[in-house]
């Protein structure tokens, strides 16, 4: 890794994720719990898996990605999602789908930040990437910009399916997941088209709804 064991140990680490949407619980808590917001409206997909509290230095190092063609945060990244994905156990999915860019804001940026953090766990887990069956038809508005409501409006039929679903187990790669929209609208299209399993696999998740 590209930190040294200090800065390692101070990441901030979610310590008691809600079993389904990712955000911190109570120490508490037992393990597999479920937040109130998940047991009143669940999400789309099943299962959110975030190492990463989106504070401290996490938010520099994902503008580093994200703004500064920093490749190497990604990779970073990509192998703290991998180590956390290997302690936490239980079935791994047949497919990994980053999500997808609209082609403009991919040739703005010249590189899918999501594509980034899979490539080390397509390679560690033995997962194969799937860069082709989903496309983002609509050049949506940045989401950091909008309320929750917002975001829901903004993603509604911003993807689209090219083709048959090619796997019925599926992890959904992103930098961070925030209120769980953007991901939250690509699981419900994935499981309309035939998805068993939708899972969102994530290097950080923002503390929107349990204090930290």
């Amino acid at each position: 890794l590209d930190l040294c064991p200090g800065c390692l140990a101070e990441l901030p680490r979610i310590a008691r994720p809600c079993h389904q949407c990712g955000e911190p619980l109570p120490e508490a808590a037992p393990p597999g719990t479920r937040c109130g917001p998940c047991q009143r409206r669940p999400p789309a997909f099943d299962r959110c898996t975030a190492p990463l509290a989106y504070t401290g230095p996490v938010p520099m190092l994902v503008a580093g990605l994200k703004f500064h063609d920093r490749l190497a945060a990604g990779r970073l990244l990509g192998e703290l999602l991998v180590s956390h994905l290997l302690r936490r156990g239980g079935p791994l999915p047949e497919l990994i789908l980053p999500i997808p860019l609209h082609p403009r804001r991919l040739r703005q940026r010249g590189f899918n930040k999501a594509l980034e953090l899979a490539l080390p766990l397509g390679r560690r887990l033995g997962i194969p990437i799937d860069r082709h069956s989903c496309r983002r038809n609509r050049a949506t508005q940045p989401q950091t910009e909008l309320d929750i409501k917002q975001r829901r409006r903004n993603l509604r039929n911003a993807f689209a399916l090219a083709g048959t679903l090619p796997a019925r187990h599926i992890a959904l790669v992103d930098d961070v997941v925030t209120t769980g929209s953007t991901s939250g609208e690509l699981a419900r299209l994935l499981k309309r088209a035939g998805a068993e399993r939708v899972e969102v696999w994530a290097a950080a998740r923002a503390l929107s709804r349990h204090p930290a």
